[in-house]
């Protein structure tokens, strides 16, 4: 069903959600500059980024093609590199994703 900018997604698209403790806007950008060095900025299979900030800590929200990519590009992507950032790791939150509205 398509009604205005608003679409359901035919396929099994999710969300994850992280939200670090310790990970700061200054670790965010680090970890950002080191996965665009190392050619994992971009990974198959996200839809979209969002970092939020609050209160001085990043919250991470990114849209998956599918749960299996997101946990693919963990252990090869932000995972090494958040660890060695000294950032404390927690399984994201995974949600599927009902409905999208742009605008």
């Amino acid at each position: 069903m398509v009604q205005g900018s608003r679409r359901q997604h035919p396929r099994a698209v999710c969300a994850g959600v992280a939200a670090p403790p310790g990970f700061t806007p200054e670790k965010y950008d680090e970890a950002i500059r080191r996965l665009d060095a190392a050619g994992h900025g971009a990974p198959t299979g996200r839809l979209d980024h969002f970092a939020l900030e609050a209160d001085g800590k990043i919250e991470v929200f990114d849209i998956w093609e599918s749960q299996e990519a997101l946990e693919a590009w963990g252990p090869q992507g932000f995972v090494p590199v958040l660890i060695d950032l000294g950032v404390e790791l927690h399984p994201p939150t995974i949600h599927p994703v009902r409905n999208v509205i742009h605008g």
